[in-house]
């Protein structure tokens, strides 16, 4: 009967059994990034952070831990933005995947590379680089993000709208479960019917039904040719409309499509005047690549855009005239969300809404946070209906006089998406950040379902405990959370 008032701290007698069942310097204190999140909004605790080397080292760190009921909290490269990483109670064991970064295989003609959890996306982008491939998932934390937290999230990134989530490019995943046992799933088949799809549970599960080691990854052939263009549109109504039309005029081509509202443009001004603005404070932008088997990507644009402004969609707009200018484009959208870090939000919302209610979304929630007397910054990969929409103090105030509004401005942005049929979380996850609002606004039905695979899989709960899912599904307060 999973019950997390039976789990122990790491204490020094446990940690000194561990290590003689491995191999030397497996083991080592904990530093300060190992417990916070990059923002700073949580801190964690740990007794050490275990360094294995192989999948069997993880599965004896595992076993060892679910002997003693010792909690683990699986860390990977520490980008995570909802505390699933940190734990604030107790004294877990921290279980990094950093040694475990090896490419174990490339099959460019079946278009598949194998590849160990602790890789990092920009490390599996220039493997598949180095086959003529393209690995596709693509995010500004790409250079410290591991493959095996984006999976453990079901990352999204820029390119959703064309290849998927990390889910989507997954064919197949080695883990580790909460018994030590080791799940051998790494096939490179796209048509497997042998049972259940615990590929599927596993990734975006956050670690806390098993460890994932290895992935087999979709690749996909690298486009002959890319562009990009900076765009003004009258406002999000217009975005979508044009995103419609380049779909029905470019069709796949169509890689990325961003939406940008003016203050990503005021904050980056402000706080990072070193990177050069693409527009001159537009109320609201977008920013659309291409990536194209054949063809001239400023001519395909070119005429997109000249139909756009036809139809009143686009009122201005820079096509990229090179390849540096497109990654400009690029380097001035990724630093957005450390703008907004450096500015202070009250409160941060990573939502989706249905593409076809989500103009109006953004308008009322726009129109009923104004008494407020907030600065809203709007911009994400409106292509998926994936939005940032953050709340920042006014002018000449700080986070803190808005600390006793911050929570309940945060419930009518979340009121609002849960009208729309939308969801809180659309990329970062539930961590534990979010486990309430899987409690206020999750269907009850799917979240005993949850709690009931929790308890089958991992009955004294030792992985990645108070995360995702609510203290009440489980019947108690789990380690990490409160009632």
């Amino acid at each position: 009967m999973f019950n997390s008032s039976r789990l122990n701290p790491a204490d020094a007698g446990f940690l000194t059994r561990l290590a003689s069942r491995l191999p030397p310097d497996t083991l080592r204190a904990p530093e300060p990034r190992d417990l916070e999140e990059p923002r700073g909004r949580w801190q964690g605790r740990a007794g050490a952070v275990a360094r294995p080397r192989s999948t069997e080292e993880v599965a004896e760190i595992v076993r060892a831990a679910a002997e003693a009921l010792v909690p683990i909290v699986p860390l990977g490269g520490g980008t995570g933005l909802v505390g699933g990483q940190v734990m604030a109670e107790g004294l877990p064991l921290l279980l990094s995947l950093d040694r475990m970064t090896a490419i174990r295989g490339v099959w460019p003609e079946e278009n598949v590379l194998e590849v160990e959890a602790g890789a990092t996306i920009e490390a599996i982008h220039h493997a598949a680089e180095a086959a003529g491939r393209l690995f596709p998932l693509t995010l500004a934390s790409q250079g410290t993000a591991q493959i095996g937290g984006c999976l453990s999230t079901n990352a999204g990134g820029v390119n959703v709208l064309r290849y998927g989530t990390a889910r989507e490019l997954c064919l197949g995943i080695e883990a580790v479960l909460p018994d030590g046992s080791i799940m051998h799933g790494l096939k490179r088949l796209r048509k497997d019917n042998t049972g259940y799809d615990l590929r599927g549970l596993l990734i975006g599960a956050e670690g806390t039904l098993g460890i994932i080691t290895g992935a087999m990854l979709k690749l996909f052939p690298r486009p002959a040719a890319t562009g990009a263009a900076m765009v003004v549109v009258p406002g999000p109504a217009e975005a979508l409309s044009l995103l419609a039309l380049a779909r029905d005029r470019i069709g796949e081509g169509v890689s990325a499509f961003e939406l940008i509202g003016r203050n990503s443009y005021a904050f980056m001004a402000e706080t990072m005047p070193d990177v050069r603005l693409p527009l001159p404070l537009p109320g609201w932008s977008v920013l659309i690549d291409l990536g194209l088997s054949s063809g001239e990507p400023a001519e395909v644009l070119e005429a997109l855009l000249a139909e756009a402004m036809e139809r009143g969609l686009v009122t201005d707009g820079v096509i990229a005239a090179s390849e540096a200018q497109r990654q400009a484009f690029w380097a001035f959208r990724e630093s957005i969300p450390e703008a907004n870090r450096r500015i202070g939000a009250i409160s941060s919302h990573d939502i989706s809404v249905p593409l076809s209610r989500l103009a109006d979304f953004i308008a009322e929630a726009e129109a009923a946070l104004t008494p407020a007397g907030v600065r809203i910054n709007c911009f994400g990969h409106v292509g998926d209906g994936n939005l940032h929409f953050n709340l920042f103090p006014a002018e000449g105030r700080g986070r803190a006089d808005y600390a006793a509004q911050a929570a309940d401005l945060a419930l009518l942005v979340y009121d609002k998406v849960a009208e729309r049929g939308g969801a809180f979380s659309a990329e970062h996850g539930v961590g534990r950040a979010r486990t309430g609002d899987v409690a206020h606004y999750g269907d009850p039905a799917r979240i005993a379902a949850m709690a009931a695979i929790k308890r089958a899989l991992d009955p004294p709960g030792i992985l990645n405990p108070g995360v995702m899912i609510p203290a009440a599904a489980m019947g108690h307060a789990a380690l990490g959370q409160s009632e």
